[in-house]
């Protein structure tokens, strides 16, 4: 349920409001407008009554939030959200580019690869120091000498960083070098960890799991928030069907139907969605046009000696090829990049 205060509400009306919340055993959100204050009741409202707020002073009305994911919602929040990372603001008219390698491999190999995606227009830099491998054979990535070399190029090119955190206890260790803590497919549902990042109030990129349905998306987007951390972007990154020619399948409709159901940023990833470089550039139109808020991308100087997804991976120039087309297209929808 929602209160919405009256635009005439004193600080102790609104108090005395949160303090009713509190004693009935339910969660206060506080959302404070320019005009508006919204107060958020957060549990299991269906013993309660909405009239016990309606006749107190300075409340306005109540609305009842029907779906399961109450602070991710469009009822909670009408407007979009946008997150500041750095310079960038992420949601609204301006497109945001995340792009660098899967992994980090070495200081050159990272800082060839930043300075060059900054110079296509990445506002953001995205690289993986822990990485989550199908198989316990392949690279793992370089840990906290990934984070140092991350660390390293955003001080040399401006960029701020994202990248994974795969574990609850590794999330302050990745929280002292990262911009955005990314939460990958793997982990959309590992509940222990979504509340962890939810203490940091850092800016979240939480991945859809490859088998997950939206719902299921935006209510571990739900953990992160009931937490009380409000940063979070969902990332459109593909499905697993049938369909075996690409790595995965790219639900398009998935960016515009979370745009409705929710006020959270969306981010399209084509790169894990098709798996295959000439696949990348028509998707990451697709994506634009279909309202995403930026892209996530992979870039690698050398792809055919990547040692994680470099099939994937877009060389610097098709990335700046891409950010030139996806501005286009930008245009066209009424963004800018």
């Amino acid at each position: 349920m929602i209160i919405v205060m009256r635009a005439s509400a004193s600080v102790k009306e609104i108090e005395h409001v949160t303090s009713r919340i509190d004693e009935l055993g339910f969660q206060v959100h506080l959302s404070q407008g320019s005009e508006r204050t919204i107060i958020g009741v957060i549990g299991d409202e269906r013993p309660l009554d909405r009239a016990m707020f309606e006749v107190m002073e300075g409340v306005e009305r109540t609305v009842s939030i029907l779906p399961p994911y109450k602070l991710a919602s469009r009822e909670w929040r009408p407007e979009g959200s946008v997150i500041t990372v750095g310079d960038t603001r992420i949601g609204g008219s301006r497109l945001a580019f995340m792009a660098g390698p899967c992994s980090v491999e070495s200081r050159g190999q990272l800082l060839e690869i930043a300075y060059a995606v900054k110079e296509a227009g990445a506002t953001l830099l995205r690289g993986g120091a822990f990485k989550p491998r199908s198989s316990p054979y392949t690279f793992q990535g370089l840990g906290v000498q990934g984070l140092e070399i991350l660390a390293e190029a955003r001080e040399a090119t401006g960029l701020p960083i994202v990248t994974e955190v795969m574990a609850p206890d590794k999330v302050e260790l990745v929280a002292e070098y990262a911009d955005v803590l990314q939460i990958g497919a793997r982990n959309m549902q590992n509940y222990p960890l979504l509340q962890a990042v939810g203490k940091t109030r850092m800016p979240v990129l939480l991945k859809r799991g490859m088998m997950s349905t939206i719902e299921e998306l935006l209510m571990s987007a739900e953990y992160i928030l009931a937490g009380g951390n409000y940063e979070v972007m969902l990332c459109e990154r593909g499905i697993r069907t049938f369909e075996t020619y690409t790595r995965n399948t790219t639900d398009i409709n998935a960016i515009p139907a979370l745009k409705h159901l929710s006020h959270l940023p969306v981010i399209g990833d084509p790169s894990h969605s098709t798996g295959k470089w000439p696949l990348v550039i028509p998707v990451a139109r697709a994506m634009v046009a279909a309202g995403a808020d930026g892209l996530i991308v992979e870039v690698h100087h050398d792809p055919e000696h990547a040692l994680s997804d470099g099939a994937q991976s877009l060389k610097p120039e098709r990335f700046a090829q891409m950010v030139h087309e996806a501005r286009r297209i930008a245009e066209a929808v009424g963004r800018t990049v």
